[in-house]
């Protein structure tokens, strides 16, 4: 009898011992890589090129909307028990809707009725930890968003500016509008980059929240501690739809 209790103690020291080493490789191999924050694909083609004038450059002015090739995510550091360096978890979704509407010339546009949403049933998460399947997080992520009963995130705004440069080179816009994640409304600005390429136009950008002013708590996982603060980003392709 003491015989058979000294190898099931031994079974399970075992298991534990395996379950320990799979851990070791997850949290402290160092073998972790997240993808570069999203940003603008390509560079416009400048007006000054022999094949493409100013005057062959279309207006901005019209409706826009999203189309394929969109992305918007978050990515948020984790710290690991034993690590002293963080790991970016990163997640994105490629469904992705809105749009936007522009009036003006060449000489400055502006924008209203800006609307994008972004499913938050398909996130999923993108960056790669040696040892560990990472989609394990998303449904802690889904349960701490509660996607059945908010399943998105929608960013929308009034009014904005366009430099008229736009129509031949990336430019920069700040656009201040309201935020809404888990039923939640708050003001942010986001800081972005625009361009126009192969007849879409391009917008990249990003701003940074705190989870808890969304009345979302920081998941909570063994073995790793999970800032409060994240980023939020995207890279939205839109094509003119009037």
């Amino acid at each position: 009898m003491k015989t058979r209790s000294l190898v099931v103690i031994g079974a399970v020291v075992a298991v534990v011992a395996l379950a320990g080493g799979a851990g070791y490789v997850y949290y402290f191999s160092g073998l972790r890589s997240a993808p570069a924050q999203l940003g603008l694909s390509a560079t416009p083609i400048a007006a000054t090129s022999p094949t493409v004038t100013p005057a062959a450059t279309a207006s901005l002015t019209g409706s826009w909307t999203v189309t394929t090739g969109s992305l918007a995510g978050y990515r948020i550091n984790e710290l690991f028990v034993g690590q002293s360096s963080k790991h970016q978890a990163v997640a994105r979704t490629s469904t992705v809707s809105g749009g936007l509407t522009v009036s003006g010339d060449s000489t400055g546009y502006q924008v209203s009725s800006l609307t994008f949403t972004a499913d938050l049933t398909s996130l999923h998460s993108v960056d790669t930890v040696a040892g560990r399947d990472v989609t394990q997080r998303d449904g802690v992520v889904n349960r701490q968003l509660d996607v059945q009963q908010f399943p998105t995130a929608t960013f929308a705004a009034t009014s904005a500016s366009v430099p008229g440069g736009i129509t031949n080179q990336a430019v920069d816009v700040s656009v201040t509008g309201k935020l809404t994640i888990h039923g939640v409304t708050k003001d942010v600005t986001i800081k972005a980059k625009a361009q126009l390429v192969g007849g879409k136009a391009e917008i990249a950008g990003s701003t940074s929240i705190s989870m808890t002013d969304y009345g979302v708590s920081p998941p909570q996982m063994p073995f790793v501690t999970v800032d409060s603060t994240l980023l939020l980003e995207f890279d939205i392709f839109l094509v003119r739809s009037a």
